[in-house]
């Protein structure tokens, strides 16, 4: 395994908050990602080595009862699944962000104040695996450029800011702030909502393929922020206050990310994620999928994370649909609050150390027992 990592069965007794959790809202996701591998297209198999195919069985076994109450719900998972506790190296605790669709205002068509352009995806933006990977290729690297005398490195943020794509006819819309705009980067995905009311979806279809780099962790580097205290929030003010080094912290982050249109249907849903299905607000986690593979269950407890519950400890089953340059690890995850402003706001202060417990099937439970 390249990310060392130690999992051990607990019972559903041990998960802080399991008896008060109401986890019936996951059999609708847990359905529609059953849909979906149905159709012939399974999810890559993460580290811990769970198979779409094994997690099938626990999908149709969901799709089989009828869940009216939170008793029923928790009894389905306890008769169906056993919980392991999933803890990183050297004794150190999970860690969990959030994550949210914004609201971004565009236009059509591009003037002096709608100046910042959504791309599609490059036609010569490729992936980048072991079949095509040039000899000198840094390995992280999952695209690449493609012209006549091979693949090299895509532009970076900073080449494609200043118009390597301009003129190509490859934006979706146009929005009248950079900053905003580096944000939906960040989220992956965005409604756009044009000056006469129309709504649209984009998401993440690809990108330029550099490395992510955190501008708040750049300038808690610099001493411009306070490690108690950053937020979305927080790094949101400074660029609000400091206009003329706009760019320059943005260009830090030399990852890009291009958008495709989406379905619009369903704006009480969230947006569509990497596991192909609507993420749930406050059920849907985002996993490292180089170890995990989507569609499992986590029970995920962080104690001091209390303003998405009323002030209560965060305490709750959710299922791993997506994922994210940012998630890596094997206790790590990041929590979709929803779409909009206040969903932003909640998801913006989320920095919290968690424990991660993961239900597996048990079918296939007895292989991970020690």
């Amino acid at each position: 395994m390249s990310t060392p990592f130690s999992i051990e069965e607990v019972s559903f007794g041990d998960l802080p908050g399991w008896r008060e959790d109401d986890p019936a809202r996951l059999f609708p996701p847990m359905a529609a990602v059953l849909s979906h591998l149905r159709k012939g297209k399974p999810y890559k198999t993460g580290e811990l080595g769970i198979t779409a195919a094994e997690l099938v069985t626990l999908l149709e076994a969901a799709a089989s009862v009828e869940i009216q109450t939170p008793e029923q719900a928790r009894a389905f998972f306890e008769t169906n699944c056993v919980p392991f506790r999933i803890s990183p190296a050297e004794g150190k605790r999970g860690f969990v962000t959030a994550f949210y669709e914004p609201e971004l205002e565009v236009s059509a068509e591009a003037d002096d104040l709608w100046r910042y352009p959504i791309y599609r995806r490059p036609p010569e933006l490729v992936d980048v695996d072991d079949t095509n990977r040039p000899a000198d290729f840094d390995p992280y690297y999952a695209f690449g450029k493609r012209d006549d005398t091979g693949i090299s490195y895509f532009p970076d943020r900073r080449a494609i800011d200043e118009g390597y794509l301009a003129g190509r006819g490859l934006e979706i819309a146009w929005a009248k702030s950079k900053v905003d705009l580096f944000f939906v980067h960040v989220q992956g995905a965005a409604r756009l909502v044009f000056p006469d009311g129309t709504v649209k979806r984009v998401t993440y279809a690809a990108k330029a393929g550099h490395p992510f780099s955190p501008i708040g962790r750049l300038l808690l580097d610099r001493g411009e922020l306070d490690p108690k205290t950053i937020s979305m929030q927080t790094i949101r003010k400074w660029l609000a206050d400091h206009p003329d080094q706009v760019d320059s912290v943005l260009w830090h982050n030399r990852s890009y990310i291009f958008f495709r249109e989406a379905d619009v249907t369903g704006l009480d849903m969230g947006p569509v994620a990497a596991a192909k299905v609507p993420l749930v607000a406050g059920r849907a986690l985002a996993v490292d999928r180089l170890i995990h593979t989507f569609g499992l269950p986590f029970f995920i407890h962080a104690p001091t994370l209390t303003h998405l519950d009323g002030g209560k400890p965060f305490a709750r089953l959710m299922l791993a649909l997506d994922t994210g340059s940012a998630i890596v690890g094997p206790a790590r995850g990041d929590i979709f609050t929803g779409s909009g402003f206040e969903a932003g706001e909640l998801a913006g202060t989320v920095r919290n150390e968690a424990d991660f417990y993961i239900l597996l099937p048990r079918a296939v439970a007895g292989r991970y027992r020690s």
